[in-house]
C-alpha cells in the first residue's frame, strides 16, 4: 500500500520517499536481527531517518511492521502532531499468509524464521491509529481511502532548516 500511495503522490507532484524494512535492512540496519530488542532498534533508527527527511520537507512513508505499542508511542514523540500519521492496515493473519510473495510466513511456521510477527512473536494492535484500513479490501479501494486521508491531513511544509534562518 505504501508503494501505491508513494507512486500516486509522486504523480501528483509531491516529494515523497518510502522507508521500509527492506531498504533499511540492506544498509543502515543490516546489523539487526528480528529479536524484540532488534525490532525496537530498527524502528528507532527508521524514526530518526524519517525525522531527518521530514525536516528536509519530504513526505516520508514509513512502512514497517512495528509490533510493540511502546515503539510506536516513542516514534510519535519525535514528530509534531501534524507531521506523523499512524495508519494501520488491519489484515487477518490468514490473508497475510495468502498474500505473502516471499513465503516468509511458511518459513516461520516451519520454524525457519524465529521471532516472526504473528507466528512466533506477538503483535500489539494499535489502539488509536489515525486511520485504520480493512486489509481484506482490494488495493485500489484502500488507495482511494489513503489519498482521501492524505488530501485532508498532509500539507507541504518548508524544511525546518529554512524556519531556523
Amino acid at each position: 500500500m505504501a508503494n501505491l500511495l508513494g507512486k500516486a503522490l509522486y504523480e501528483r507532484g509531491k516529494h515523497v520517499y518510502l522507508l521500509d524494512g527492506d531498504n533499511l535492512r540492506h544498509g543502515l540496519n543490516r546489523d539487526l536481527g528480528f529479536s524484540v530488542e532488534d525490532r525496537s532498534e530498527n524502528i528507532r533508527r527508521a524514526s530518526e531517518a524519517a525525522h531527518l527527511m521530514a525536516d528536509a520537507g519530504l513526505i516520508v512513508l514509513a512502512s514497517f511492521i512495528s509490533p510493540l505499542r511502546r515503539d510506536r508511542l516513542a516514534l510519535r514523540e519525535l514528530f509534531r502532531e501534524d507531521e506523523l500519521y499512524e495508519i494501520f492496515v488491519d489484515t487477518p493473519l490468514e490473508v497475510c499468509i495468502q498474500r505473502d510473495p516471499k513465503n516468509l510466513y511458511a518459513k516461520a511456521m516451519r520454524g525457519e524464521i524465529p521471532d516472526f510477527t504473528g507466528i512466533s512473536s506477538t503483535f500489539e494492535v494499535p489502539l488509536e491509529p489515525h486511520l485504520r484500513l480493512d486489509g481484506t479490501k482490494p488495493p485500489d479501494i484502500l488507495l482511494e481511502q489513503l489519498l482521501r486521508f492524505a488530501s485532508e491531513k498532509v500539507r507541504y511544509k518548508k524544511p525546518r532548516t529554512e524556519d531556523a534562518e
